[in-house]
């Protein structure tokens, strides 16, 4: 258990420790299957684990949030799991955001709202696809132009003519 969650530590983009008590097994069901149709994870572990697990990772400042009823989301995307957690805590009360890390930085709650802010990989990725088509479109687009300035000059003509 140990090496699993060392593992998890050591490969996550974001993790995100929340309380959970008071919740139903409804709820964190349905936590976990928004956390994986973002390509993350929810794992509930024994603190005291969860602490031996993180020495010497680069997370390991989130050490002081593991008490109590804590559970860890986590995700390789340094976004989506602060996402998921950040948009299910404003429907749920009885979660509620600890911290966090993002690789050997240390979040606190607001730190958590504000990567829950950021666009996601995917969101990043669209917008420089959309930035390197742009380029290609105004040539097209200024190409295209004097073909059209030179047909509404005719046109112009014609019916002057006319």
């Amino acid at each position: 258990m140990v090496e699993e969650l060392g593992q998890i530590f050591e490969s996550s983009g974001v993790v995100v420790v929340a309380h959970y008590e008071g919740m139903t097994v409804a709820n964190m069901q349905d936590l976990r299957a928004k956390m994986r149709e973002a390509g993350g994870s929810v794992r509930v572990a024994k603190n005291k684990l969860a602490k031996i697990a993180l020495e010497g990772k680069p997370c390991a400042s989130i050490a002081d949030y593991l008490t109590g009823m804590t559970v860890l989301s986590y995700s390789e995307d340094p976004v989506a799991a602060a996402k998921v957690v950040d948009a299910y805590a404003k429907t749920n009360d009885k979660l509620v955001i600890l911290g966090g890390a993002m690789g050997d930085s240390a979040l606190d709650p607001a730190g958590v709202k504000a990567v829950a802010q950021m666009p996601s990989r995917e969101e990043l990725i669209a917008s420089i696809v959309g930035c390197i088509g742009a380029p290609a479109s105004n040539i097209a687009g200024a190409i295209g132009a004097p073909a059209s300035n030179i047909a509404g000059i005719l046109s112009t003509i014609e019916e002057k003519a006319a």
